[in-house]
């Protein structure tokens, strides 16, 4: 699947984001403004609760915002049904969490196969794509194994492999490495950063570590709603 080639892979402008909790209501995103090129990582740090998480699901469709527009490879997921956006998802975006979220029941490769089989990719075919992602990632040999089979760090690995099989234009990762120890924290990441440069993906990082956040391309802080430039790492 090639991606449409267009100049920015996203493109926020202007979101604004509330909830309403009984009489009050909070403001959570006020007027964000961002654009990310195929290649290019975006780190953003911020405050626990300060609206991270909820600016990822809104840059993956996964929520609708309350103002503004967000496109991914020029389609604006406003403009999209709820079908629509299913399929644009599976096609342009990838998503990694700080919980592996891996099927319990299923091995590594059936995992990382998920995504191809939602695109009703044959068998064989979403097999072998599946299981060179994992060999890339170090897990050739435990194609077999279940993630309680697995330690954390290649938990991860196998949730990495199966966000990025389907060649993502934009990787949205969430704390990717908050549940690890230093060493896997670091094998996790470094992969990250290896398959955003050899895929051209565009990767928005969520992240309080600000030193894995000064590895990316650009660095942001979320503060009361709004986007600013972070303090890189002493």
């Amino acid at each position: 699947m090639t991606h449409p080639q267009q100049p920015w892979v996203l493109q926020a402008q202007g979101v604004h984001k509330r909830y309403s909790g009984g009489p009050q209501t909070v403001q959570v995103l006020a007027g964000i403004d961002l654009r990310l090129q195929r290649g290019h990582s975006l780190a953003i740090t911020g405050a626990s609760g300060s609206g991270k998480s909820t600016l990822l699901h809104l840059l993956g469709g996964l929520d609708e915002a309350d103002a503004g527009s967000i496109e991914v490879c020029g389609r604006a997921w406003r403009s999209m049904s709820a079908a629509q956006q299913g399929q644009w998802r599976n096609l342009q975006v990838g998503f990694v969490y700080q919980f592996h979220h891996l099927l319990p029941e299923f091995s590594a490769l059936d995992n990382v196969m998920m995504p191809l089989r939602i695109r009703r990719l044959r068998a064989a075919q979403a097999q072998q794509q599946a299981a060179a992602l994992l060999e890339q990632v170090g897990l050739g040999q435990r194609l077999g194994h279940r993630p309680a089979e697995l330690s954390g760090g290649e938990r991860q690995r196998v949730a990495l492999a199966r966000a990025l099989v389907t060649r993502p234009a934009l990787l949205l990762a969430d704390e990717p490495t908050g549940n690890l120890d230093s060493d896997s924290a670091e094998q996790v990441f470094s992969l990250l950063e290896q398959m955003v440069q050899r895929h051209g993906t565009a990767m928005v990082l969520v992240t309080h570590d600000r030193e894995l956040a000064a590895r990316c391309s650009s660095m942001l802080e979320l503060h009361h709603g709004s986007l600013r430039e972070a303090a890189r790492a002493a």
